[in-house]
């Protein structure tokens, strides 16, 4: 799944591309892609036609359009899913496979929605304090100006979970996912076994910080694409996967020590740490 540095890679690119920009018909050529919308395709496709583009904001891993007309503004809240794609193309270029959604813009481009496995989608929303109702509860990211990074580690503190737990959680703290969670644990030197409620408040916040870091020099590379389904708008991977110090890298020499770096399974998951930077609590 795509996590915040993927998700604000495609934002910024659709941010630049987008804004100011009308919508002047829409296409919808898979059905699942418009099955999260309450009214259907029809009401979809009537409510966006004739929309500008206002902003392109994003919470976490979920990510949004503010469009508006005279009488009508609502949030396009779009779920990339497992293998989701917006990208940016020119009218009457040769169609991508898997293309689910088309808008056509009136400066002769076209925003596409291109999805493999059907698990994304587009719907519109209202807002709740300026958020999209199906939003709201999410947890501000460390990128947002109302995190409260001391507040974080409160609520880290009160949970008796895996601190790995805690930090997937993404109404305690949005936009960590799998990979960036095994790397900012690998930086703080914690092992994603230790319960919250054990951890210093200290430590929590180096760890919030060591998450923060991360992701930071992910969105600096375009985010961390493993094979083709993550993109940018324009199709291109991001190389943050290079710059990887546990995850993905079992049996490899820990960066730090030389350690070879360990696999165990997780969720239906893979956590990968380095045993000796990232000693395994007590049981």
């Amino acid at each position: 799944m795509p996590e915040l540095p993927e998700v604000e890679t495609v934002r910024m690119g659709l941010e630049q591309h987008l804004t100011g920009r009308a919508i002047t018909s829409v296409e919808v050529l898979h059905p699942r892609a418009a099955r999260r919308h309450i009214g259907g395709e029809p009401d979809l496709i009537g409510r966006l036609a004739g929309k500008h583009v206002t902003g392109v904001r994003r919470r976490g891993k979920y990510m949004w359009i503010d469009v508006a007309d005279d009488t009508d503004r609502a949030a396009l809240v779009v779920h990339l899913g497992m293998s989701g794609q917006m990208l940016i193309a020119r009218d009457g270029a040769p169609d991508h496979t898997h293309l689910r959604i088309r808008a056509h813009l009136d400066d002769d481009n076209e925003l596409r929605f291109v999805d493999q496995r059907t698990f994304g989608g587009w719907h519109l929303d209202d807002y709740v304090d300026d958020i999209p109702v199906s939003v709201a509860h999410i947890a501000p990211d460390p990128f947002d100006p109302a995190f409260d990074a001391a507040g974080v580690v409160t609520r880290m503190r009160a949970k008796h979970s895996e601190i790995k737990r805690v930090l997937l959680d993404q109404t305690v703290i949005s936009g960590v996912g799998n990979i960036y969670a095994d790397e900012a644990l690998w930086r703080a030197r914690l092992h994603g076994a230790r319960v919250a409620e054990t951890i210093s408040r200290k430590k929590l916040l180096e760890l919030i910080e060591a998450a923060t870091a991360v992701m930071t020099e992910a969105v600096e590379v375009g985010g961390t694409s493993f094979d083709a389904l993550y993109v940018n708008v324009n199709g291109q991977s991001g190389y943050f996967s290079r710059e990887l110090h546990s995850y993905g890298r079992e049996g490899l020499p820990c960066h730090r020590c030389g350690t070879p770096i360990r696999r165990e399974a997780f969720m239906n998951r893979s956590s990968f740490y380095c045993p000796r930077c990232q000693r395994s609590p007590r049981r």
